[in-house]
């Protein structure tokens, strides 16, 4: 969950149509009695029916910019189009999401989201070709790597047939031919073994590179913590390895609190040091069971393994609690950032149904705890804190 997704004001309650919905077949979200009716009426059917298809395209994309009040525009009308013909299917994912919490659908929130699913496309894309790669290079190495070792014994028994060879008493013409042939053979082989072994070496060190490569891809760069893609892998393995250990296992999502405010008042290089800073905050509660990633923007994931629920609050609160005691300075220009907090929602993996249950209900505590006002951690299925004054 993005700033713009946590720190918007919902949508007025009055009743409004939502036609980019119902041509996904999900009815109106402030209408829930419309969900089970159908998406139009009979004779708007029929004449929705009768349009031709480039027509009716055109009219689900006009409902998506009206439904949300977005200008026409190149960028609004590819996403318009994506969301209606299920090109974009993540996107589309968010944007209904979105829609049935409240929350308004504007055109900097769709840039930010369209981004965000652009870099971990990309990055997913390069891991896949990267884990191709090294299947195919380990295959390759362990076929070069059998040669090798066949062309050293085809070697060595090369080598004693021309001791053989040498011994024996005939000295005819036909003898002295095999054994040079024989010693051609012997000198062709032993260069098939060097050259084996130098390309068995360079597949090692290409390896290498794959390897760092898969490094990289599974780490944001801002950061240097575990990015999206890897906190996913993360997460699986410690609801594994927790099961077979007998263990809690808890799941956080933690927020800076009016991050946009300082992208616009300082800049977005001060917004990438500030990000970098919380980062630092968070990692130092990383231990061999405690991983902390980069989710997303200026989110963070936080994986506790071994701890209850309120062992793993009172980890994130004190880390919450130090990062609010600072002030921090913009030493490019000395002007004082503030105070800067983060908001958190916490719950217990196993309390919940499964793994995307107990996601859900970790953002809705983070969303709890952005509407109690913000600098502070609510744990899933608990009563959120009175609204505190807004942090700085």
């Amino acid at each position: 969950m993005t700033e713009y997704d946590r720190n918007e004001e919902p949508l007025p309650e009055a009743p409004r149509q939502s036609g980019w919905r119902r041509w996904l077949g999900l009815g109106n979200p402030e209408h829930p009695s419309t969900q089970a009716q159908p998406s139009r009426s009979s004779d708007n059917e029929g004449r929705y029916d009768l349009l031709p298809a480039k027509r009716r395209l055109l009219s689900q994309v006009s409902d998506f910019l009206i439904d949300h009040d977005l200008e026409i525009l190149p960028f609004t009308l590819t996403v318009g189009y994506e969301c209606v013909t299920g090109g974009n299917p993540r996107l589309t994912q968010r944007i209904l999401e979105r829609t049935e919490k409240g929350l308004p659908v504007t055109l900097a929130w769709l840039e930010e989201a369209s981004a965000t699913h652009s870099r971990d496309a990309t990055a997913e894309a390069m891991a896949e070709l990267v884990g191709k790669l090294e299947l195919t290079l380990a295959d390759v190495g362990k076929t070069m790597a059998g040669a090798r070792d066949a062309a050293g014994s085809y070697s060595a028994a090369l080598e004693g047939h021309v001791a053989d060879l040498q011994e024996a008493k005939a000295s005819d013409d036909l003898v002295a031919r095999l054994t040079t042939l024989t010693r051609r053979m012997l000198d062709h082989t032993r260069s098939v073994e060097g050259e084996l072994a130098a390309s068995e070496a360079r597949i090692d060190r290409l390896q290498q590179r794959l390897e760092e490569a898969r490094r990289l891809a599974n780490h944001d760069h801002l950061t240097g913590l575990p990015n999206r893609r890897a906190f996913d892998g993360m997460f699986e393995r410690e609801m594994r390895e927790a099961r077979l250990a007998g263990e809690g296992l808890c799941v956080a999502f933690c927020d800076i609190d009016h991050f946009k405010r300082i992208n616009d008042v300082h800049g977005h290089p001060a917004g990438d040091r500030v990000i970098r800073y919380v980062a630092d905050v968070l990692g130092r509660i990383s231990l061999a069971k405690c991983h902390v990633a980069r989710h997303g923007g200026e989110e963070f994931a936080v994986l506790l393994r071994g701890v209850s629920v309120d062992e793993a609050w009172a980890k994130l609160d004190a880390a919450r609690a130090e990062l609010a005691d600072k002030r921090l300075v913009n030493r490019v220009n000395d002007m004082p950032l503030g105070r800067v907090t983060f908001s958190g929602g916490i719950a217990d993996v196993f309390a919940c149904k499964s793994r995307s249950a107990a996601l859900k209900a970790a953002d809705d505590a983070l969303y709890a705890a952005k509407n109690a006002g913000r600098n502070c951690i609510v744990i899933a299925g608990r009563t959120a804190p009175r609204p505190l004054r807004e942090a700085a």
